[in-house]
């Protein structure tokens, strides 16, 4: 049954074909791209066209595998012997599997290993595709393999090896590659081998126990959270900032500075100077009113973009896929519908709008409802729109983002870097906006949800920023613990119930506030109630010890004074555009 033949296959006649005929056949003779004279059979294509039958140039084994069915592969061979040499190995195969020496799945796996990878990094591919993952991730873990076959010097399946990949790493390590980018691409491989185990290419990932670099030990880009001042700073930056552009001043460059007929430049933008610079804009641009409009609106549209960004978590590019469609302002609670293809997690989520926020995305799209309106009653006979389309997005968020956030930031006089080497830039909104709602007394699993998060220690760990929470005043919670206290002095601590005064104080700043569980930015109060009595000033209740100690509470003082404690008007901040 096993045998070794050369397939063949037609191809259209040759232009310099000579028809013929030989031994009853139609034949034809041609000169090949060789400059060699050829005759070969002629046929009818399925067309009704003439064509010839020409014969591969490699030999294919047919034999019958460990399952029992027939099948042929290409052995690569061109000679006879080459190839019955490999047919005998692929039926010497058969016979172990069908003896129970090797699996199905370990047979399937050998006839893979000596594809070209690029034709399973082409599958794979397919694969990421089937499963919807982003156009842009799907690019980047391809180019990603493509790095580590051409500079580890892999060509085939068999011949991945950890040692190689090891070594790579570490070249990387010792080329300032930071741990994130080196873990990254240690997961595009991990990745590509656990498909190829799955779909029966390799027998085992043997690329299962690359190590992980530590990135905690390796950070690059930590991000910092912006305070509420910064924020309001930087919206009103980002809305002055494109017509404040057409009006900054000139100033003349120093001497050593002057390069030929360049002898001035702009001044730059900053916070005391960008007023008087969009009023001189507007002076510039006086006779061209369509402008001024133009970079106002361009203006409100940036602010709004920050804005939305802080309080609704959303990423960049969750933001610049929602639709005017997704939008639902008119609902008890706003919200926007954020679609499962265009979210990291690939979910689909509605988020929260809160009230400031849906009243501006309504003005917005109401001013562009009109703004299409004119320029639709300018144009003869063109249909002017009652509404806006569903399909266009609700902000044009610009490619260059990151240069525009860096550029407010310089002229809103907020830092770039801190002192601790933390950046801000456009996901450090999102930043913000997980520390914020903490700082707010918002319960961390509420902000686990509000954030999308799968794990606690995301939100927390990386997603809230330390600096801003008010961790002095929650110190102020603990007990005194003086070093000098003699025995009475202990006595008299216990006998004033400090201990249970803490756990008492302690217990409700670690719960859950249920008075501010709202993802709305909200801030506790700690304003106190002048109407309720002092416990820490009134003299009439001082302890034989001289240690101040709290009055018993009446049950409405005590719901007033846990109100206090946990916080339960909140006051909430806004970000004006």
């Amino acid at each position: 049954m096993a045998t070794v033949f050369r397939k063949t296959y037609t191809k259209p006649l040759p232009a310099n074909a000579e028809v013929l005929t030989r031994k009853g056949e139609r034949c034809a003779r041609y000169v090949d791209a060789k400059g060699r004279t050829r005759v070969v059979k002629m046929t009818t294509g399925k067309d009704g066209t003439e064509r010839i039958i020409v014969e591969a140039a490699t030999y294919t084994a047919k034999y019958r595998n460990g399952a029992g069915l027939v099948v042929e592969k290409a052995t690569g061979c061109r000679s006879k012997d080459g190839a019955n040499s490999v047919l005998k190995q692929l039926t010497d195969r058969a016979e172990k599997v069908r003896a129970g020496v090797l699996t199905q799945g370990e047979d399937a796996a050998a006839n893979h290993q000596h594809t070209p990878l690029a034709e399973h990094f082409d599958a794979y591919q397919e694969h990421q595709k089937i499963k919807d993952n982003a156009p842009r991730r799907i690019s980047m873990v391809r180019a990603r393999l493509n790095r580590l076959a051409d500079e580890c010097g892999f060509r085939r399946l068999a011949d991945f090896n950890t040692s190689a990949v090891e070594r790579w790493l570490a070249l990387r390590q010792s080329e300032d590659m930071s741990a994130a980018t080196r873990n990254g691409y240690r997961e595009s491989l991990i990745g590509f081998g656990n498909w190829c185990c799955r779909t029966n290419r390799l027998t085992q990932n043997v690329l299962a126990d690359l190590p992980r670099a530590d990135q905690k030990a390796d950070p690059r880009r930590q991000r910092r959270a912006l305070t509420e001042a910064e924020l309001i700073r930087l919206l009103r930056i980002a809305r002055l900032r494109p017509l404040a552009e057409r009006g900054r001043e000139k100033v003349e460059l120093p001497q050593d500075e002057r390069q030929g007929r360049k002898t001035w430049k702009r001044a730059p933008l900053t916070w005391d100077s960008i007023d008087v610079a969009a009023e001189r804009g507007r002076l510039v641009l006086r006779e061209r009113p369509q402008c001024i409009a133009e970079l106002e609106r361009l203006g409100r549209e940036r602010a709004l973009i920050y804005k939305t960004l802080v309080l609704t978590g959303l990423r960049t590019g969750e933001l610049a896929s929602l639709t005017v469609g997704q939008l639902e302002l008119g609902a008890t609670v706003a919200y926007a519908e954020l679609a499962a293809a265009d979210e990291k997690n690939r979910e689909g989520s509605d988020i929260a709008l809160r009230a400031d926020l849906a009243n501006d995305l309504r003005k917005w799209l109401a001013d562009e409802l009109s703004r299409l309106q004119s320029e639709a009653r300018l144009r003869v006979g063109h249909p002017v729109p009652l509404r806006l389309p569903s399909d266009i997005p609700v902000f044009n968020v610009p490619d260059g983002m990151a240069r525009i956030l860096d550029r407010d930031l310089k002229a809103a006089g907020i830092s770039k870097r801190d002192e601790r080497g933390r950046t801000v830039d456009v996901h450090a909104l999102r930043h913000s906006y997980g520390t914020l709602l903490s700082k707010g007394g918002v319960p961390p699993r509420t902000v686990m949800a509000a954030m999308r998060h799968s794990s606690l220690d995301l939100t927390m760990n990386v997603y809230t920023d330390p600096k801003l929470l008010d961790v002095v005043g929650a110190l102020d919670v603990l007990p005194l613990l003086p070093l000098d206290a003699d025995d009475r002095e202990a006595e008299c601590l216990a006998a004033t119930g400090t201990e249970d005064v803490t756990g008492d104080a302690l217990a409700p700043m670690l719960a859950p506030n249920l008075g501010n569980g709202s993802i709305s930015g909200t801030t506790a109060d700690k304003n106190t109630d002048p109407a309720l009595p002092d416990a820490h000033t009134d003299a009439a209740h001082v302890s034989d010890c001289g240690r101040k100690r709290k009055p018993p509470l009446s049950p409405a003082d005590n719901d007033g004074q846990e109100k206090r404690v946990i916080g339960l008007e909140p006051t909430t901040f806004t970000l004006a555009t």
